[in-house]
C-alpha cells in the first residue's frame, strides 16, 4: 500500500516555528510533489514547510514523496566586524597605543580640582587609565579609558 499523494488542502507532518514541535499541518502551496507553505492545524500559524525539527538529521518526512533538501556542513563566509565593533576596536587600540609603555609615575590621579592638558595620562579611581583626548572648555575634558570616552569635569574648586 502506497502512501497517499500530497496536494494542496491535504494534510502533512511539518515543523511548527511557533508550537517548536512536529505536528499536523494543511498544505498551502507545493512545488511540484513537495509542499513549500504550511498552516499549523494547532496554532493556525503560516509557514515554510519543515520536514524536521531543525537540528534533527534524518529520513524525509513521513509521506512526502519529495526530495529532502540537505544544506552543506560548511560554515558561511563570515563578514567583517560591524561598524560599531570597529569603533570599539579602533577607540581600544587608539587607548593601548597611548597607555603603552609608561610608567606607573607617568600617571597623574584623577582629581576635579586639578586642570589637564591634551595627552596628560590620567589614573581614575573608578575608570582606571586614560588619556585626555580634547579639552572641552575649562571645566570639562574629555578621557578615552578601555572601555569608552567619558567627558569629565576639570578645574573646579
Amino acid at each position: 500500500m502506497s502512501p497517499k499523494a500530497l496536494k494542496t488542502g491535504g494534510e502533512v507532518d511539518s515543523y511548527c516555528t511557533k508550537c517548536k514541535l512536529v505536528l499536523n499541518h494543511r498544505i498551502i502551496a507545493m512545488v511540484g510533489t513537495r509542499p513549500v507553505r504550511v498552516e499549523c492545524s494547532t496554532c493556525n500559524s503560516h509557514h515554510n514547510f519543515r520536514a524536521t525539527a531543525p537540528g534533527v538529521k534524518g529520513a524525509a518526512s513521513s509521506g512526502s514523496g519529495g526530495t529532502v533538501v540537505t544544506r552543506s556542513s560548511t560554515p558561511r563566509a563570515t563578514r567583517g566586524p560591524t561598524k560599531a565593533a570597529q569603533a570599539v576596536m579602533d577607540r581600544e587600540k587608539m587607548w593601548e597605543k597611548a597607555i603603552a609603555g609608561k610608567a606607573m609615575s607617568d600617571f597623574r590621579v584623577y582629581r576635579v580640582s586639578l586642570v589637564f592638558q591634551e595627552g596628560d595620562l590620567i589614573r581614575h579611581s573608578k575608570f582606571g587609565d586614560g588619556v585626555v583626548t580634547r579639552i572641552i572648555d575649562n571645566a570639562k575634558i574629555e578621557i578615552l579609558f578601555k572601555d569608552e570616552a567619558r567627558t569629565l569635569a576639570q578645574g573646579l574648586m
